[in-house]
């Protein structure tokens, strides 16, 4: 089984990660070796549910804060293994996971072995299956078997954010919208309708759709809604009776998602609409007295996260959270996937200066 030293430079620690493949469904080796780091840390209570692990600290302090991250991705496209690259001049770690989000687990996984004493009393939180439906999510299960580890004051998500703090979260909708038509063979077409041709109004709505930007608690929220994906037919000479378009919305956090699927129906009135998965925003809760002192230690200008994450579980939970992790969230999922060397070592800096007694 690979092994993990969590004494081990930041930067080494996030190669050794990545270096042990984890996409969604995959990830106990990686568990398995987190588990096996964490393990002689007198320190840290660790429980195990699943691929999700959990370390915390109980040292009777006054505050609590939650940091998570997540340790799968999405599937290798020849970019494993790691290996180093330049970029203008700047020092990359390349391959997947390294932006999302190993490189912020490494430096998770290395304070929270580090800090014996810190000045707030923390939960660390690896999990599972972050990348595909929220059902099967780590911190779904965690949730409903163990909700009284979410507690906390303030809460960390170690998203890739450029080093910077990104408050909040966008909303994410889901839905299928569907047109129906008369089968038929296609040299008689003129017997049949054409399913797929009817959804042509669909998808000139969506091409003539201009997102809003909503201002949110002082940060602006871009929005979208888009086609991402469309499929119809059953062979080559049949007129299709059926066409699905699948409609995603990312949607401000000032909005429900009663709100996000009302807008949507709307956008296709007329037309069979069903959604299949959402989740609510998080509004940036840079108020609370940590978020405070926290932006202060880091020395972040906060901006809006435009992709759904985790702290909107925390924020639904009453719990304050923004995310701080090193790698442009730009280059999340890309198969050019790269981290900044310079951004690992100053979110570690970061934390710590902040967690330090």
């Amino acid at each position: 089984m690979p092994s993990l030293d969590l004494t081990a430079d930041a930067v080494a620690l996030t190669r050794a990660i990545c270096d042990i493949p984890s996409v969604s469904g995959e990830e106990t080796t990686l568990a398995d070796a987190i588990a096996e780091a964490l393990a002689p840390l007198a320190h840290l209570e660790v429980y195990r549910d699943g691929d999700t692990i959990v370390a915390r600290t109980q040292l009777g302090r006054a505050q609590r804060v939650v940091i998570a991250g997540h340790i799968d991705t999405v599937p290798i496209n020849e970019n494993l293994p790691t290996r180093d690259i330049d970029v203008d001049g700047e020092p990359y770690l390349w391959g997947r996971g390294t932006v999302d989000m190993k490189a912020g687990v490494a430096v998770q996984l290395r304070l929270a072995a580090e800090l014996v004493d810190p000045r707030v009393d923390i939960t660390w939180m690896w999990y599972d299956h972050e990348e595909v439906d929220a059902e099967l999510n780590g911190l779904t299960r965690l949730a409903r078997t163990r909700p009284d580890l979410f507690q906390g004051d303030f809460a960390i998500l170690g998203e890739p954010s450029n080093g910077t703090v990104e408050g909040g979260c966008n909303g994410n909708l889901r839905a299928l919208v569907r047109t129906h038509g008369v089968r038929a063979h296609s040299a008689r077409a003129w017997v049949g309708e054409n399913a797929i041709h009817a959804a042509a109004p669909i998808l000139a709505r969506l091409a003539e759709y201009r997102p809003r930007t909503v201002a949110v608690e002082g940060l602006e929220y871009r929005e979208g809604l888009n086609a991402v994906r469309i499929h119809g037919g059953i062979a080559g000479n049949v007129i299709p009776d059926e066409c699905v378009v699948e409609v995603n919305y990312r949607f401000a956090p000032s909005k429900s998602v009663a709100q996000a699927e009302a807008h949507v129906r709307e956008v296709c009135a007329g037309f069979d609409v069903e959604v299949v998965d959402s989740a609510p925003g998080a509004r940036p809760g840079l108020d609370a007295p940590l978020a405070q002192e926290f932006l202060a230690a880091v020395g972040a200008d906060p901006r809006p996260k435009y992709g759904w994450t985790d702290v909107a579980r925390f924020s639904a939970l009453g719990v304050p959270a923004v995310n701080y992790g090193p790698g442009d969230p730009s280059l999340a999922h890309h198969d050019q996937e790269r981290v900044p060397l310079g951004q690992i070592h100053d979110v570690e800096r970061g934390l710590r200066a902040w967690l330090s007694v």
